[in-house]
């Protein structure tokens, strides 16, 4: 369906791939991984035909009709949620404002002598709009906002008024109502809730035609594809089979290479041995030559890159009282909007509680309260004797200074530091060597992300509040921080919709928003999931 033939792209002087094809056929469901800046945006732009290949070719065909979600939203303001959703759903969009069009030409007194034509055309265009199931176009699109997260008062708002993520769910939705033979996404999971990420998981495990796309979610992905493309070091490599199986298969193919190249190396030694030895003797001259030849006939092998794992140790933290946080009948309106009510809870030290709880539950008050960042209406929150907190949320990054390096806004943050370590420090935050020396402002979102958890654990407090940590970061960095956050010593209460870093790091688990108050569970996420028979209260079967 669509073919990308023997393609080469580079990005000034570094190479992202030369030589490689991809083939997405009907009805695949198929991940596209890679390292950050490896030309997995580049692959979806040369499909869009935003980017030319440097060499090859691409075949898309001219009737096939393809979604695009991008992070890059364009501007959104003066009609509601719901008609901004209908208006960028594709051809059935376009044939509705023709209806429009032509409804309102008939009801013109001054165009009764066109009557004849405008109701032969509404008559076909009419047809046309009910073989594109326009008819139920409002209700579809209402029904993928719900599931994205929208209420029906949001969806009757004006899309202007939206956060910049809710912004990103209407163009989600566009895509998702347009029903396209194609759909590539790139980074569909990145501004969604855990209710929102497992509706998506489901629409498009169901959805018929052909899917590419990248996500850092790795049980999403899991779920949803079938077949991965992989871009590393340069090259392109297509693995039959889900996350999991690509990484185990990646992980063989590598050993293996090392192997053989090893085997090859031996081989090569063991010849050159018997040159060098033997080179000056005249009754072994035949020999010696035979083997000088068979030597420069062997294709040498190249030895094996092996994608370094990112790596992070946590000194560790002093020790706080046994009473960490202690919140007493704690109230949190906002106008006459009340989040939280009378809310009571008891954090000890090395508790790790995951907050759950559905949009506007209040997880992000709760830990804004905690974090001092916000006062509670009424009730107390306490600190326990000698916490030393560190709170991350995504205004964080905000207030990273644009015009320093990454090494120079860790100086900034630790100046007695050695400067050795603040290089091994961003390393392991995925800034290796120059990679240190990028410019603030140039930095995407994941990379911010991971400098200011950088800046957060170097001097490791023993409290961490974490408002979704893992928004934006890749599967390499988010598995080194899950890593590291397992041996972490301290305490911690964290939102997150990831699934991975709910299960791997939770031990109790608090539900905000439900019908009966707040209620805590003892155990992690695992245990709650198999308790509760669901996986995130939004969805409760």
């Amino acid at each position: 369906m669509i073919t990308l033939d023997g393609i080469a792209r580079h990005h000034g002087r570094q190479i992202l791939f030369t030589d490689a094809s991809v083939a997405i056929h009907r009805g695949e469901k198929i991940g596209l991984v890679g390292p950050n800046g490896s030309g997995k945006t580049s692959l979806f732009r040369m499909i869009m035909k935003v980017e030319q290949p440097d060499a090859g070719s691409v075949s898309v065909p001219r009737a096939l009709s393809i979604g695009y979600f991008s992070q890059d939203v364009g501007e959104m303001s003066g009609q509601t949620v719901v008609a901004a959703t209908m208006d960028g759903a594709g051809p059935v969009s376009e044939v509705a404002a023709e209806l429009a069009e032509l409804e309102h030409a008939m009801a013109d007194p001054e165009r009764m002598d066109e009557m004849d034509a405008l109701v032969e055309r509404y008559g076909h265009v009419s047809a046309r709009f009910q073989d594109l199931d326009g008819y139920s176009l409002d209700a579809r699109a209402r029904e993928i906002l719900a599931g994205l997260g929208f209420t029906q008062a949001m969806m009757d708002a004006d899309v202007g008024e939206m956060s910049g993520g809710f912004k990103m769910r209407v163009a989600l939705a566009r895509i998702l109502l347009m029903r396209p033979d194609c759909l590539l996404l790139d980074e569909p999971t990145n501004h969604l809730d855990l209710e929102s990420i497992l509706w998506l998981q489901e629409f498009l495990t169901r959805y018929e035609g052909a899917l590419f796309l990248t996500c850092h979610d790795r049980r999403f992905m899991n779920h949803v594809v079938r077949k991965v493309v992989a871009i590393d070091g340069g090259e392109v490599t297509t693995y039959t089979g889900d996350y999991d199986f690509y990484e185990a298969q990646r992980a063989l193919n590598e050993k293996q290479a090392e192997a053989q190249h090893a085997r090859q190396q031996a081989m090569l030694r063991k010849e050159e041995r018997f040159i060098e030895r033997f080179k000056a003797q005249a009754a072994k001259a035949a020999q010696v030559q035979s083997r000088v030849k068979k030597l420069d006939k062997i294709e040498k092998l190249e030895p094996p890159k092996r994608r370094k794992k990112l790596h992070f140790d946590f000194r560790e933290p002093p020790r706080s009282g046994e009473d960490v946080a202690n919140l007493q009948a704690v109230t949190k309106r906002y106008g006459d909007h009340t989040v939280l009510d009378q809310l009571d809870l008891l954090i000890r030290r090395k508790e790790r509680w995951c907050v759950m709880g559905v949009n506007g539950a209040g997880k992000s008050t709760l830990l804004k309260l905690i974090a001092q960042a916000s006062e509670p209406t009424s009730g107390e929150v306490r600190l326990g004797a000698s916490v030393k907190l560190a709170y991350f949320a995504q205004h964080s990054m905000e207030l990273l200074d644009a015009k320093k390096t990454v090494l120079e806004s860790l100086t900034a943050r630790f100046p007695v530091a050695a400067r050795g370590q603040l290089h091994t420090l961003a390393g392991a935050f995925g800034f290796p060597g120059e990679e240190a020396d990028k410019p603030v402002r140039i930095l995407s979102g994941g990379e911010k992300a991971r400098l200011v958890l950088a800046q957060m654990l170097y001097d490791p407090p023993n409290f961490l509040v974490l408002d979704e940590p893992t928004n934006h970061l890749d599967m390499d960095t988010k598995e080194m921080l899950v890593e590291a956050l397992s041996s972490y010593e301290g305490t911690m209460l964290f939102v997150s919709h990831d699934r991975d870093f709910l299960a791997q790091l939770s031990n109790r688990v608090l539900e905000l928003g439900g019908d009966s108050g707040p209620r805590t569970y003892d155990g992690g996420y695992t245990e709650y999931v198999s308790q509760m028979g669901y996986e995130a209260p939004g969805i409760r079967s």
